[in-house]
C-alpha cells in the first residue's frame, strides 16, 4: 500500500512538473500576411501607362482626398492583421494591385504605420492594368539578402498576354532563412474554364521557383502567398502545386495549404454573384511543419475578417467593404479580406 502511494505521488509530481514547464515555455510570434489593396492608384496620369482606366482616374472631384481616405483604410488594416496575437503589425506583407513604389512610400509613411518602419521590394510589372506585387517588411526582424522578379509568359495564339510578374525574396527572419514568392495570378475573364490555362501557367512557374529553391536546400522555408485567382481544391493547386490541406500529410517537398479546410467550411476572402471564393493564400513547405521550435514553425492561418471590413446592410451585407464601385468611391478598405498566417519560435 505504501508503494502505491508512492507511485500515485510520483505520477502526481511528474504531471504537476510537466504541466508546470509547459506553462513556462515563451514563444516568439511573427506574422506574414498578404493584401489585396484593391487598385491603389495616385492620382497622376502617368503618360506610360494605361491607368486612366482606373478606378481613381474615373472619379473627376476630390481625388487627392480619396487617395488619402484610401491610404488610411489601408493603414489602419496592416497595422491590425495579427495584431491579437503578435501584438503587432506583420513583420512581412505581400501585397497586389499597386500602380508603383510611389504608392507603397505613401502607405507605409502613413502616420497609422509609419512607427512600423517598413521597407519596400518592388518591381514594376508589364501587367496591361498597370497593378504590380509587391512586399512590406520590418527591416528589424526581416533582412533580405535577394529579390527578383520572375515573368509569366501567356498567349493567346501569337499575342503575349501581359500579366504580373511573380516576386520571390529571400531573407533571414530573426534568424531564420525563409523564402516568399508573392503572386497575383491571371484573372478569371471570360469564366473559369476559359482562363484556367493562364492560372495552370502560372502554377508551373511558381512551382519552378520552389523546386530551385528546394534543389538548393530540401529544408527551405518557402511561403508562396497571393491573390492566386483560384480556390484551394482547383487543378492549379492540387494538380500543379500538389498541395495537402492536411499538415500530417506535407512530408519533403510537399507543400501543405491551411487554406484548403477553411475553404470548404465556405470560408472567403471575396464574394461574387451571391457565392464565396478563397482566392488569397497562403501556402507552405512542409519543414514549416515541424515541431522543433528552436526556429520558426507554423502556428496558424486565418482570414483577417473583422466586421468593420464588411458591408454592414442591403444585398452585399457581408461581403467585403469595397473603396470602387460603378466609378465612384464607396468610402470601403478593399474587395478582399486579407490573410495571414502566425509563426512560433521558442524563447530559451
Amino acid at each position: 500500500m505504501k508503494n502505491l502511494k508512492s507511485l500515485v505521488l510520483l505520477t502526481f509530481l511528474v504531471v504537476f512538473t510537466q504541466a508546470w514547464a509547459q506553462k513556462k515555455k515563451q514563444y516568439k510570434v511573427q506574422t506574414i500576411a498578404f493584401y489585396n489593396v484593391e487598385n491603389l492608384f495616385d492620382t497622376i496620369n502617368d503618360p506610360l501607362k494605361d491607368d486612366e482606366k482606373s478606378p481613381m482616374m474615373e472619379i473627376q472631384r476630390d481625388r487627392s482626398k480619396i487617395y488619402e481616405d484610401k491610404l488610411s483604410k489601408l493603414a489602419r488594416v496592416i497595422s491590425d492583421i495579427g495584431y491579437d496575437v503578435a501584438k503587432t503589425s506583420p513583420a512581412i506583407l505581400g501585397v497586389a494591385e499597386v500602380e508603383n513604389r510611389k504608392v507603397l512610400e505613401d502607405l507605409v509613411n502613413h502616420p497609422k504605420l509609419k512607427d512600423s518602419d517598413y521597407s519596400i521590394i518592388h518591381f514594376d510589372s508589364p501587367d496591361k492594368r498597370g497593378i504590380d506585387v509587391g512586399l512590406l517588411y520590418k527591416e528589424d526582424v526581416f533582412q533580405p539578402h535577394s529579390f527578383s522578379k520572375h515573368p509569366l509568359y501567356i498567349y493567346n495564339g501569337d499575342k503575349r498576354v501581359y500579366t504580373r510578374d511573380q516576386l520571390l525574396v529571400s531573407g533571414v527572419l530573426d534568424g531564420d532563412e525563409v523564402h516568399i514568392i508573392v503572386n497575383h495570378w491571371p484573372s478569371r475573364s471570360g469564366g473559369e474554364a476559359r482562363s484556367r490555362p493562364k492560372r495552370v501557367k502560372a502554377a508551373e512557374l511558381n512551382k519552378r521557383i520552389i523546386d530551385s529553391l528546394q534543389d538548393i536546400d530540401k529544408k527551405a522555408k518557402i511561403f508562396t502567398i497571393g491573390d492566386l485567382n483560384d480556390d484551394p481544391f482547383n487543378v492549379s493547386m492540387k494538380e500543379v502545386l500538389k498541395t495537402k490541406d492536411k499538415r500530417e500529410d506535407a512530408k519533403g517537398k510537399d507543400l501543405f495549404n491551411p487554406m484548403e479546410g477553411m475553404a470548404r467550411k465556405g470560408n472567403g476572402t471575396l464574394a461574387y454573384r451571391d457565392g464565396w471564393n478563397l482566392f488569397d493564400q497562403i501556402v507552405m513547405s512542409a519543414p514549416l511543419l515541424e515541431k522543433d521550435f528552436s526556429e520558426y514553425r507554423y502556428y496558424k492561418a486565418g482570414i483577417y475578417n473583422k466586421t468593420y471590413l464588411s458591408n454592414k446592410r442591403g444585398r452585399y451585407k457581408g461581403y467585403p467593404f469595397r473603396s470602387f464601385a460603378g466609378g465612384s468611391y464607396t468610402g470601403g478598405y478593399s474587395d478582399h479580406f486579407p490573410v495571414y498566417v502566425h509563426l512560433i519560435k521558442e524563447v530559451k
